[in-house]
């Protein structure tokens, strides 16, 4: 394949332009943010994102490279097609939710980032905790859509796969850098406009290719291989609950999201954000999906591709950069690639952003520097952006099980993180014994399970397993959902049992080691004094912080606050009479 000129300038064109918006926006940040406030005006923006930018942004974020390549690979392959491709289904009703019931909590306590929560009611060391998971899931995440960027580039344009991968990552580290959640905000529009104009170009000239077959024929009928909707056989129904769910519940508890639900002006705008953002992934699917259905409705040794098929060739993951290679015309084909370099990088910026904002905040500023300056925390967050930025880099290079890291880390995510944010945000009385013992449980299930994709075997073998082709265990029993449902049980069940043992007096006071039950104040907990400090929160949307330090932090903070925002405390009532 020859190396192209025209598509090397085209993406040339496209990473300038998207360097001056992230640039510009970088601007705005520097000109509407006061100098006490930097830090927070790179997180959540000044909490001015309005519907518009916040719908494009919100939406960019989960439509990815991996969103939309795994979409179309979902569709294309034999026994598998539409039926399996759940991720926009999934995210779309993970964003529903996300609005319903955590957007609003979230939004009106006035946090800064996802970790807030853990930390105030659970303490510095489970949110160092549990900031763990959230990292790997964001790094990985970025890796693999870097490595995935890669290999498409390549496909179409010919040129070295590391090359792209750097320049790449580089143009998405330096806005981030220099601009923030502004940057990335303002670029997802740009990205998520070039994502839609130029796969939607796309599929007319693919569709209309002698070598590809009605659509409509091959959706019900085996032409070429078996029909593109797919089945879903009695054997795999709970791999695919399993795999839903996932989806759909694990998609919620991303920094990535809460990053937008809290740059959002107010709590109902990040509600109508999340909807926004549900009905943007299922209309930006539409065209992956196309494109899937496509490849599967070709006949490949009529085009340029020749035989064997990609499936054949171990490359059905690359099934959309190849039917934009070689059954669209050449300037069609550059258009395209722009859209899946857009969605890469609309979601690797998210990641990297998140990370840092995660680090710079609940690490470095609250675990360890709570008198750090805003200053201090900015320099912070651009040296841990560089970093990540650079780690997942490196990973996306040399790592060979990407992919396979992810999934572990998504999975992770799942587990642990969104049973913790039902019980910090829902469940009143859970404290950090409860907390470490479903972490600890959720994380032994979910690893004794094993990783086909890393190559890790199972200790345990749950119902229905079988071992494939490669010599690996599969397990059909939905147990990832299982170890979610057994972390929020544990938090619930230790920490009411903490909680009674310690009151009752079986315990003595001296043997609370965390302070999570009966212990005075410590610098373990922190206050909304601590978590919180914007002009821009409207005092009245906080959460009721009784101000005597004689109380712990879980006797004043009852979960009821994420749906009734009017303090019914009596002492502070008094307080504030006196």
């Amino acid at each position: 394949m020859a190396f192209h000129v025209e598509g090397l300038v085209a993406i040339v064109v496209f990473y300038l332009a998207i360097l001056a918006v992230g640039i510009w926006a970088a601007w705005k940040t520097k000109n509407t943010s006061n100098e006490g406030d930097r830090s927070e005006a790179i997180i959540v923006g000044g909490r001015d994102i309005g519907l518009l930018v916040g719908g494009f942004t919100m939406t960019a974020t989960w439509v990815g490279g991996g969103y939309i390549n795994g979409t179309a690979e979902a569709v294309y392959v034999p026994d598998y097609g539409l039926a399996w491709a759940q991720a926009p289904i999934g995210y779309s009703l993970s964003l529903i939710l996300g609005g319903l019931f955590f957007a609003k909590p979230m939004r009106s306590k006035g946090y800064v980032t996802m970790l807030d929560p853990f930390q105030q009611l659970y303490g510095k060391r489970m949110g160092g905790l549990l900031f763990i998971p959230a990292l790997m899931g964001e790094m990985f995440w970025a890796a693999a859509i870097f490595s995935a960027l890669g290999a498409t580039i390549s496909v179409i344009i010919d040129i070295n796969v590391n090359i792209s991968v750097i320049i790449s990552a580089l143009i998405a580290t330096l806005y981030t850098l220099v601009g923030g959640v502004y940057a990335v905000a303002y670029t997802d529009v740009v990205q998520l406009f070039c994502i839609f104009l130029g796969l939607w170009i796309s599929v007319p000239f693919a569709m209309s290719h002698p070598a590809v077959t009605d659509i409509g024929l091959t959706a019900v009928h085996q032409v070429y291989q078996a029909p593109w909707l797919g089945s879903i056989n009695s054997l795999d129904i709970y791999t695919w609950l399993d795999n839903f769910f996932l989806l759909t519940l694990g998609g919620i508890p991303w920094q990535a999201y809460f990053q937008r639900v809290l740059s959002s002006s107010s709590a109902t705008y990040a509600q109508v954000l999340s909807f926004l953002a549900a009905f943007g992934c299922l209309v930006m699917a539409i065209p992956a999906v196309l494109i899937g259905a496509i490849g599967a409705s070709t006949a490949w040794n009529q085009t340029e591709y020749g035989v064997p098929d990609p499936k054949s060739k171990k490359e059905a993951d690359m099934i959309l950069p190849i039917v934009l290679q070689y059954l669209c015309p050449v300037y069609i084909s550059f258009f395209g690639l722009g859209a899946v370099s857009a969605a890469v990088m609309s979601s690797a910026d998210s990641s990297i952003l998140s990370a840092s904002s995660m680090f710079a905040r609940n690490i470095y500023q609250l675990s360890f520097r709570q008198n750090a300056s805003d200053r201090e925390i900015v320099w912070v967050m651009r040296i841990t952006v560089l970093l990540f930025g650079a780690s997942a880099t490196a990973m996306a290079l040399l790592a060979s099980s990407v992919y396979g890291l992810w999934y572990l880390s998504s999975d992770l995510v799942y587990i642990i993180i969104f049973p913790q944010l039902l019980c910090v945000l829902f469940i009143k009385g859970t404290n950090t014994y409860g907390a470490i013992a479903g972490y600890l449980f959720g994380l032994v299930l979910r690893i004794t399970g094993g990783e086909p994709y890393l190559y890790l075997q199972p200790l345990i073998f749950y119902p229905g397993w079988y071992q494939d082709d490669n010599n690996l265990y599969i397990q059909r029993f939905p147990f990832k959902t299982l170890a979610m449902l057994t972390s929020f049980f544990t938090n619930v069940i230790v920490s009411y049992l903490a909680k009674y043992l310690f009151e009752s007096g079986t315990l003595p006071p001296k043997l609370d080691f965390l302070d999570a039950v009966v212990a005075r104040y410590s610098r373990e907990h922190m206050d909304k004094a601590t978590l919180v400090k914007s002009d821009n929160i409207v005092l009245n949307e906080l959460a009721p912080v009784n101000p005597r330090h004689s109380l712990t932090l879980s006797s004043t903070f009852t979960n009821k606050e994420a749906f009734n925002y009017v303090d019914s405390s009596p002492e502070l009532s008094n307080a504030e009479d006196n």
